[in-house]
């Protein structure tokens, strides 16, 4: 190799070392922070430790960070809130309270009606109705306020009863005339006042003490809720309220079971020593479907102690239509029977050697049809009552109801049909068309000439041998408006 070789070639390793040293002094340190996962040194050495600090003391480290509380248990379902049962037949069709606030949830319920029957009765009376009582005239049947209370555990419910409802309804209960006080009189213009404790074990439990809705017969005393506003004779026959205890328990949210430990069969008092009792069963599989069964065990005949009153009532609910975007909405149909008797004393349930039988088997259906969006409804339905020793008939009012016979071994059938219009404009108010045809098979209907006196006058006396005019069948109109807030 030439010599000049070694000379050239020493000046340029030194250019070169000199360049890579000062381009190792232009690169950035490594990055070193407590962020950096990588970095071994980062889960020793404190961020913000100045150069020759000891290390920070370990047990003076901030504490670990606590783990996440489990969530709270989820609290049960509200019973029955899963669907929508605005259809049922002795249901609310509204879908929320307009007058609710977290203590107290109010109600306003307004029902007037105006009844024609093709008999026009010169009294202007109606026989034989929980629901109308006078005929040919303007009526305030039912006005009621009040409203449900709630707080923590404490719950109660009141509600007035003003209008003719609070003279046609106590009436019928004859164990007002025991003993003293006027119990008629002084409850007649309250239909619910009750109060109680209410748990949240299960999905609920409710213990109520007080005047409450009984459901028997399925219809409610709000005639806003039903399909129809002259209830059958197994709705008319049976008790719209108990006086007493009830306990209320839902072990699902489709299922409520209920006892009473009651005063009597619709009664404000007691006819004998013992209570009566009973329970009822409400289970609603789906929004489609609702099955509801009562019973009741009682001694409700004056004198009669060892006169039993056993009594089964039993109702299924199907809507199998439900197309809201249609111009049909739904359709529903209920069905109802019913049967019961009275045993001892001088009866019994079906015949033999204790006495004329006494029973009651009745039965109901009712077909409805909603239009426009729920705004139009169209029910048609009836049923029937067979009812020996008259025990469970509505007694008629004036003079018939003087001569009217309920001992045992009387006979009393009959049957209804009616078909009825709905305008519901909001779910507040519904207007309502009817047409009503009741049949008996003995003279219990008031004809032309009334039930009251010869010029249907209360004021009028009543000459020897007066009659009232009964017939055993009638056809009305009734025009009612209903309103619920």
């Amino acid at each position: 190799m030439p010599r000049c070789a070694p000379r050239l070639a020493c000046p340029l390793l030194c250019a070169s070392l000199a360049f890579a040293a000062g381009s190792a002094r232009a690169q950035p340190a490594p990055d070193t922070s407590p962020e950096d996962p990588e970095d071994p040194a980062s889960a020793a050495t404190a961020p913000d430790q100045a150069p020759g600090e000891p290390p920070p003391d370990p047990s003076q480290a901030a504490p670990a960070p606590r783990a996440a509380e489990p969530a709270p248990d989820p609290k049960p379902a509200e019973p029955f809130a899963f669907g929508d049962f605005t259809w049922l037949n002795g249901t609310s069709r509204q879908h929320k309270a307009l007058l609710d606030s977290p203590y107290f949830t109010g109600s306003f319920l307004l029902d007037v009606n105006y009844t024609y029957s093709f008999h026009h009765p010169i009294d202007h009376t109606v026989v034989g109705s929980t629901a109308l009582s006078r005929d040919n005239e303007f009526t305030l049947s039912f006005l009621g306020f009040g409203g449900d209370f709630h707080y923590e555990h404490a719950r109660g419910r009141v509600m007035t009863q003003l209008g003719m409802r609070s003279t046609v309804v106590p009436r019928n209960d004859l164990s007002t005339t025991r003993g003293q006080f006027d119990l008629a009189d002084a409850l007649r213009y309250v239909s619910e006042a009750y109060g109680g404790y209410h748990s949240d074990a299960m999905h609920g439990i409710n213990v109520d003490v007080g005047i409450f809705m009984s459901y028997v017969g399925l219809f409610s005393y709000a005639n806003f809720d039903n399909w129809a506003y002259q209830p059958s004779f197994t709705s008319d026959n049976t008790p719209w309220f108990f006086n007493g205890l009830r306990a209320q328990a839902f072990p699902s949210e489709r299922l409520k079971v209920e006892l009473w430990l009651i005063n009597g069969w619709q009664t404000y008092g007691k006819f004998n020593e013992l209570p009566g009792a009973g329970f009822q069963v409400l289970y609603r599989p789906d929004e489609s479907v609702s099955v509801l069964s009562n019973g009741y065990f009682g001694f409700d005949t004056a004198n009669k102690a060892g006169r039993v009153r056993v009594h089964s009532d039993n109702s299924a609910s199907f809507r199998y239509y439900n197309a809201p975007e249609s111009i049909v909405d739904r359709a529903a149909v209920s069905l109802t029977g019913d049967v019961g008797f009275e045993n001892g004393d001088g009866v019994t349930a079906f015949g033999g050697s204790g006495g004329p039988e006494q029973n009651f088997v009745s039965a109901m259906g009712y077909h409805r049809t909603w239009f426009a969006k729920n705004h139009f409804g169209w029910t048609f339905g009836g049923g029937f009552i067979h009812n020996p020793g008259r025990y469970l008939v509505l007694i008629p009012t004036g003079v018939a109801g003087q001569q009217f016979d309920s001992s045992p071994g009387t006979k009393f059938d009959g049957w209804d049909a009616s078909t009825t219009f709905d305008w519901m404009p909001d779910e507040f108010q519904t207007w309502r068309l009817e047409l009503v045809h009741r049949v008996a098979s003995v003279p219990y209907f008031a004809g032309h000439g009334g039930v009251t006196s010869p010029d249907g006058y209360t004021t009028t006396p009543i000459p020897s041998g007066f009659q009232p005019d009964q017939r055993k069948q009638e056809t009305r109109l009734v025009a009612a408006l209903l309103v619920r807030f």
